[in-house]
């Protein structure tokens, strides 16, 4: 496979039509940065009244955050839609006030019926069922009493997700419940109730964290506090006006509890990512003696392209999220977005501003030896020299750049280590189980975790996933409707995988059948997940088969199943397009076809890795006790494919920001290995330093409450440290060493049709003061 430019083709000439972006767009940059620079107090400004504008009108009009799993079409939303037309009691979203106490409740019996009353008369609740028999009447087996007397559960059904109904409204349950509770008796609530009764989440402590360490690092790494201060200052400010502008978009449409915290963790990473990638350039430009607001601006127009175009791809690969057809992911992909399109605004003139005001002062106070790139190669070479440091420039006495040479040695042998441990990593994926995280992983400061320990202790853990079948007679004739009960109750009866099955009841006009059914096991089980699809696939159609009824099985329970299905349906086509979209950049970018195809095989594997270890920590509890998560647990069906479009858009940050290095070596020189070296010699420590504080970033929220965040966070943090070590430090050079100019090797239908993008602003050259 020949290489894109002939060997004997003078370096000079070698940059081509792809080496360089048109010069108004690169004068472009180069502008915004030096305008920033040096109008820096006015962009302070603006930055300090957008933040304070988008703070107050999201504290004003912002919408709420509630997870709402409906699937429009649905077997489970198609159920409650017939049960809403016939049975408007039985239809809506149910949740479960449940009672205890060390005598039995029916000694509380004007409470519990006060209690019963005042819910019936909130604002959308349908009903609500009392525990308790009518007086001198037993109470019956299997029904929302325990047979101690000692628990019940009041089922209250809502016409919309009580989630979705605020703070204000749960006051309002709070003070039904009030007689109960001043009795003595105690009152947990369950299901979505219990949700919307949680705390608000505080990720401040997380973010602390990932702030501490990120400090930490860059003072090392930096070795000047006013240094690391900028990126965390540029991250800080980006990540608090996104979430407002988050909060707006939330008023307009509904975004799912962990869009805040998933849109904070993603933004202060990719944040401190991108500002500290310019602020390398600006530091290096600093001691080659370049004018700050020349240098913000250099600075800008290279480094600034990479994370114009890292940030790009981030967004879209979240956008890839769309292709799934499920509102829920889509939205959190654009929760995401929102803070990452903010992260490189602040990157692109907040922090030039910054720079422009700090001026030369940079390293004022001073804790170590700075990062910042190891100098410009020399351009003056020729295509006969035979060593490193004629071909490049740079000097070979660096650690990364004698690491290199040895990668170069042995390639092979670097490349099957990485594969080997990646591998090794994936092993749990093939066992991987998703599925939704019940309550009862939750923690106890939770009343829906202590709900869930009073009903499965009274009345079994499936008591806390009722499925309601349902049955539609509409277009069955009035005569035939008798034999379709028969049938459909001889079908129940001995459901395998039940606790027990309630008896038909029949809607008052006649038409539709409906009942309960309680598994045997808690909702997050993959038996409970078996029972509600053997239920929907087998046992109802079979039992109505040629009557013309129509059968679902509905719930919450049932509607999480619909929902893993689906997810689990499209994962492969989220997989194909995210993967498909972020190999055309990097071809667009780069001009290598094989150069596109390592990339997205590496990352794949980089991912398969990260998975690997969720499932070991979380599935089968190698560390799940220790992070807070009772027993063992599901994957979230979403999680994956959060993930997914997650890691690959910001593996793209090191991909990008590596690859432009060899890439602009080579054109320089035309020598592959050298150019390896080179680039690894440059980038090699502060892809570890941004790595570092982005992994860190994300770890820290595995201190958070919610187990899906958990996961998130750890999933996160694995991927980037894997593709930040073993895929970054050991994969790539090992394969850029194999492949060597063939890299950049590109058919010429396809370099004629794909866009040409500049990811350094090749060209771009800050001249020092005085030239």
């Amino acid at each position: 496979m020949p290489p894109s430019v002939p060997p004997s083709t003078p370096p000079s000439d070698r940059r081509g039509p792809s080496a360089a972006a048109p010069p108004a767009k690169r004068a472009a940059l180069r502008r915004l940065g030096e305008w920033c620079a040096r109008h820096s107090v006015l962009v302070i400004v603006l930055w300090i009244v957008a933040l304070a504008a988008v703070q107050t009108a999201n504290k004003t009009v912002g919408g709420e955050y509630s997870d709402d799993f409906s699937l429009p079409g649905s077997q489970a939303q198609q159920g409650q839609q017939v049960l809403q037309a016939h049975v408007p009691a039985a239809a809506g979203t149910s949740s479960q006030v449940v009672l205890h106490d060390a005598q039995p409740l029916t000694g509380f019996a004007p409470q519990v019926s006060q209690a019963v009353a005042s819910l019936a008369e909130l604002p959308h609740v349908l009903g609500a069922q009392s525990p308790l028999p009518p007086a001198g009447q037993p109470a019956p087996p299997g029904g929302p009493l325990a047979a101690d007397g000692l628990t019940g559960y009041i089922t209250v059904r809502f016409d919309t997700n009580p989630t979705l109904l605020g703070d204000d409204y749960l006051a309002g349950v709070d003070a039904a419940v009030a007689p109960l509770r001043a009795s003595g008796v105690q009152v947990e609530y369950g299901g979505p109730l219990g949700e919307l009764a949680r705390p608000a989440p505080d990720d401040r402590s997380s973010e602390a964290i990932g702030f501490a360490v990120a400090i930490v690092v860059l003072l090392v790494g930096f070795g000047s506090a006013i240094a690391a201060g900028l990126p965390l200052v540029t991250a800080l400010f980006a990540a608090v006006v996104g979430l407002g502008v988050l909060g707006l978009i939330a008023a307009l449409s509904t975004f799912a509890t962990v869009a805040p915290t998933l849109a904070t963790m993603i933004g202060i990473g990719v944040g401190i990512d991108y500002a500290l990638f310019l602020l390398t350039r600006h530091r290096q430009n600093l001691m080659d003696g370049v004018d700050p607001v020349a240098s913000a601006g250099q600075a800008v127009a290279t480094s600034g392209r990479a994370v114009l175009v890292s940030g790009c791809t981030v967004i879209i690969a979240l956008s890839g999220l769309s292709v799934s057809g499920i509102s829920f992911m889509a939205k959190l992909g654009v929760a995401a977005a929102v803070t990452v399109v903010s992260a490189v605004c602040g990157a692109l003139t907040l922090l030039p501003a910054l720079m422009g005001l700090i001026g030369r002062r940079m390293d004022r106070i001073t804790v170590g030896r700075p990062i910042a790139e190891t100098g410009t190669a020399s351009e003056a070479t020729t295509g006969d020299t035979t060593t490193s440091e004629a071909t490049t420039g740079e000097a070979t006495t660096g650690v990364w750049h004698r690491y290199a040479r040895r990668v170069e040695k042995r390639p092979w042998w670097y490349l099957i280590a990485g594969v080997v441990a990646l591998g090794v990593l994936a092993i749990p994926l093939f066992s991987i189980q998703l599925g939704h995280i019940g309550d009862g992983a939750d923690s106890t400061d939770f009343t829906d975790r202590r709900a869930y320990d009073l009903m499965a202790e009274a009345f079994g853990p499936g008591s806390n996933g009722p499925l309601t079948t349902v049955v539609d007679q509409s277009a069955v004739p009035a005569e035939n409707r008798p034999t379709v009960q028969a049938a459909v109750q001889q079908a129940l009866t001995g459901l395998p995988g039940a606790a027990s099955v309630g008896p038909l009841q029949l809607s008052p006009d006649g038409v539709v059948l409906f009942n309960t059914v309680i598994p045997a096991s808690s909702p997050q089980e993959q038996a409970t997940t078996d029972l509600v699809n053997h239920l929907s696939d087998t046992v109802l159609p079979d039992s109505v088969t040629g009557t013309g009824a129509k059968t679902y099985v509905t719930g919450n329970t049932a509607a999480q199943v619909d929902f893993l299905d689906i997810v689990s349906s499209r994962l492969v086509l989220i997989i194909a397009v995210v993967v498909g979209l972020a190999f055309l950049i990097i071809l667009a970018v780069f001009r290598g076809l094989l150069v596109a195809v390592k990339a997205a095989v590496l990352n794949l594997l980089s991912i398969a890795a990260s998975y690997g270890v969720l499932v070991a920590v979380f599935q089968w509890g190698w560390g799940g006790p220790a992070l807070g998560v009772a027993g063992k647990v599901p994957i979230e069906s979403y999680v994956p494919m959060m993930m997914f479009a997650i890691v690959f858009g910001l593996s793209m940050d090191y991909e990008i920001f590596l690859l432009s290095r060899v890439h602009e070596a080579w054109l320089r020189t035309g020598r592959s290995q050298d150019a390896v070296a080179h680039a690894l010699e440059i980038t090699a420590r502060v892809i570890s330093c941004a790595a570092l504080i982005m992994v860190s970033v994300f770890a820290a929220f595995i201190v958070s409450d919610n187990i899906v965040i958990k996961m998130m966070g750890l999933g996160l943090a694995v991927s980037v440290l894997v593709d930040a070590t073993i895929v970054r430090l050991l994969l790539v050079p090992a394969v850029m060493t194999l492949l060597g100019a063939s890299a950049w090797w590109t058919p010429r239908f396809l370099d004629r049709v794909l866009p040409h993008i500049d990811a350094e602003g090749e060209g771009e050259k800050a001249e020092p003061v005085g030239r």
